[in-house]
């Protein structure tokens, strides 16, 4: 069982239904101006304030790389009997295509009459919107490219003090190279030859079957993996620098790498050049047209549509779980959904979303509905549904949403049910904010208020946050704290970008290959469009999350974290908290939430399931997807999850069961809209509410249906 983990575990890779979307959330690159993969300078940044292809790394280095990888291909550096490009020039790979080209007619003149205006126009539109998206300061940027060159400084100064190890690997390229370019002259005569470097499992970049059949793109194809591949080992090689240093050198140089990869560009895609060729363009015309589109609704940083918008409306299609909104306030909705059974337990569910994101993943579809799944167990299930904040929330931090948000949620609840005491779930950064909310009131004296609760995803530790952690350090997080401040909040439409580059291959650069090369229109998927559907973040919040959090890791610490004079100290909760990883997150890696074992001073239970930061937890019954599980929770993560169990079945069933001591009795099932003593109470419409249709533009402009409460925000 031990080494079916490890390999499930090693070599997993993230895809977007096992994760992601993620939160989708914390990802950039303006595709507005593809010059950026040549290395031109770019001021777009993304949710963290980067601009991950401003600089080309290996300008005038060892491989020998200009400005574009595959110009003069190493030339610079080798000296080749015979150059291959100059050889392979000189054989028309499309030769095979021209059967496609349609014969001249009369009519050709006028077809390219309108195609080349309509590219003209919409080439003026993208430009234009471009030199809109950078006009903004871009303090965030500056602080980012400090850092990367003080790292890039860092590393030349460890390889000229020791040169062996790069001069090893250069040669070994050389080698590969060599050997290749044998490779492809025999390919040229007819022969059949193993290749000398292949695609990672799962690379579906290079599926077209010309990548293999065609011995110039075989060879292009071959020469981009076993450069690419030199790079990172260079930067994984070089000894003397520091392991952060290191890290964010690897994560800025691959999403270079994959930037600049010839699949991602029109003339070195042949799967693109034969569409260009039997469509006579219009796959470039449509492409444009959805560049354009993209373009004028994204922020700094392009936003590539992943799937059609039109094809969902919240409250008709997806989030149909029926009830309605029974409070309302400047921060939230509170949403309380009808029975399906005659019997409910008797206490309450709460349910804490993270605020980067729509609460409607827990309400997506009916049959992967933790909502719907939680009523027809008998739960009365409460959702918080946030306001998507406009530039008047500035102020709003830590203290606000949990006072206004779960305290208040929990208030309401009590008045409509009399219950004093409830059951809680949050997720990802709600889970956060759960969990401070249970320091708060072991505190306060009031952790009776809550029977038991339940985390999704949520970091405990954030001394390894993963790839988010190469955004942050000090000097970044006070160059982003400026542009908030600025701005009031932090745009959504950056946070999902960021989120989305943090997989880049499988969650930004096929879309774009898609939506502007091929000019394909995007496939309606619900999962995507949630997690395009962002929300803004005020700058207080974002500023405590990053500092308090990120930087000082002070979640975990004893009184690290401070509300409003109220020190937190998880150790000193002592109800019940049931805890939920996934193997694959990339958002919540699952070694970062394991430590909750280590922290809460109550019972605890940790599972760790399969998949990632969405597909993972939202698992219903009959899903592929199971759990592990151990009930020796050592300090070590590693050796909790070597001696595990595997459960062929969701997480949920384990929940429920762990859960039912905690129920209460069985009562009469609540009818929405009346209290307790059976009197009607004040609803504001039904489920799910309106707050949650407010996209992240509509709120920097000032609109969120919250208007009427504007007067309890804190003093911009």
């Amino acid at each position: 069982m031990a080494d079916n983990k490890d390999t499930q575990y090693q070599g997993a890779n993230a895809q977007f239904s096992s994760d992601n979307a993620s939160n989708s959330a914390s990802n950039s690159a303006s595709n507005s101006n593809d010059s950026n993969t040549q290395g031109a300078e770019n001021t777009n940044t993304n949710a963290f304030g980067y601009t991950p292809f401003a600089n080309f790394p290996f300008g005038n280095n060892a491989f020998g790389f200009g400005s574009n990888p595959f110009n003069n291909f190493g030339t610079n550096a080798f000296n080749l009997p015979q150059n291959p490009l100059d050889f392979l020039s000189k054989t028309n790979p499309f030769a095979h295509m021209a059967s496609s080209i349609p014969p001249y007619n009369p009519a050709v003149g006028e077809f390219y009459s309108e195609f080349f205006g309509n590219m003209t126009k919409l080439s003026q539109q993208i430009a234009q919107q471009s030199m809109r998206a950078n006009q903004a300061p871009q303090y965030t940027n500056t602080s980012i490219m400090m850092d990367l060159m003080d790292g890039w400084r860092k590393m030349g100064q460890m390889v000229t003090n020791h040169p062996g190890t790069m001069v090893e690997d250069q040669l070994q390229l050389f080698k590969d190279q060599m050997h290749l370019w044998q490779n492809t002259l025999q390919q040229f005569a007819g022969k059949k030859i193993d290749p000398v470097a292949s695609p990672e499992k799962g690379d579906k970049r290079f599926s077209d079957e010309e990548w293999e059949d065609n011995p110039i793109f075989n060879f292009l194809k071959q020469y981009y993996l076993l450069t690419t591949q030199a790079m990172m080992d260079a930067i994984d090689g070089v000894e003397g620098i520091d392991e952060k240093t290191r890290q964010r050198l690897a994560f800025f140089t691959r999403q270079w790498i994959n930037a600049v990869a010839p699949t991602n560009f029109l003339m070195t895609n042949p799967e693109v050049l034969r569409l260009t060729i039997e469509s006579q363009g219009q796959n470039l015309v449509q492409g444009m047209k959805q560049l354009a589109e993209d373009m004028g609704n994204s922020a700094d940083t392009l936003n590539v549509r992943m799937t059609d918008q039109s094809a969902f409306r919240v409250g008709d299609n997806i989030a149909t779980s029926k009830g309605k909104v029974v409070f309302e306030n400047h921060m939230m909705q509170l949403i309380q959904y009808d029975p399906s059974t005659e019997k409910v337990k008797q206490r309450p569910l709460l349910m804490v979303p993270p605020w980067i994101n729509k609460f409607y993943i827990m309400d997506l579809r009916e049959n992967n509905s933790f909502v719907h799944w939680a009523v027809n167990e008998g739960h009365t299930v409460y959702v918080i549904s946030w306001a998507n904040p406009t530039p008047e929330y500035k102020n709003v931090g830590m203290s606000t949403y949990m006072k206004d948000g779960v305290l208040a949620a929990m208030d309401q609840i009590e008045a409509i049910t009399g219950e004093k005491t409830i059951n809680i779930t949050g997720y990802c950064i709600g889970g956060m904010l759960t969990a401070l909310t249970l320091g708060y009131l072991a505190a306060t004296k009031q952790e009776s208020r809550i029977a038991s609760a339940t985390l999704w995803a949520t970091i405990i530790d954030f001394s390894d946050p993963g790839d988010i952690g190469v955004f942050i350090d000090d000097k970044i997080v006070a160059a982003i704290d400026k542009q908030n401040a600025e701005k009031g909040v932090f745009d959504g439409r950056m946070m999902g970008v960021s989120f989305s580059l943090l997989r880049e291959n499988s969650l930004y650069w096929n879309y774009y290959v898609q939506n502007y090369l091929k000019g394909e229109r995007p496939v309606p998927f619900d999962l995507l469009y949630w997690n395009s559907d962002c929300t803004n973040v005020t700058a207080a919040l974002h500023h405590f999350l990053l500092r308090e959090f990120y930087i000082n890791n002070l979640l975990r610490k004893p009184g690290g974290v401070e509300i409003d004079g109220v020190k937190i100290n998880l150790s000193k909760v002592k109800i019940p908290v049931f805890m939920v990883a996934t193997l694959q997150d990339h958002i919540a890696k699952w070694k970062s939430c394991y430590p909750g074992t280590q922290v809460f001073g109550g019972e605890k239970v940790f599972v760790l399931g399969e998949s990632g930061h969405i597909a993972g937890i939202m698992n219903p019954p009959g899903s592929k997807y199971g759990y592990y599980t151990n009930d020796n929770y050592t300090a070590d993560a590693d050796q909790w999850y070597k001696d595990a169990t595997y459960v062929k079945d969701t997480w949920w069933t384990r929940w429920h069961d762990w859960i039912k001591p905690f129920e209460g009795n069985e009562i009469n099932a609540r009818v929405v809209g009346q209290n307790s003593q059976g009197k009607e109470i004040p609803t504001y419409g039904d489920a799910p509410g309106s707050y949650v249709t407010v996209k992240a533009t509509e709120a920097l402009t000032g609109h969120n249906f919250a208007e009427a409460y504007r007067s309890q925000l804190p003093p911009v």
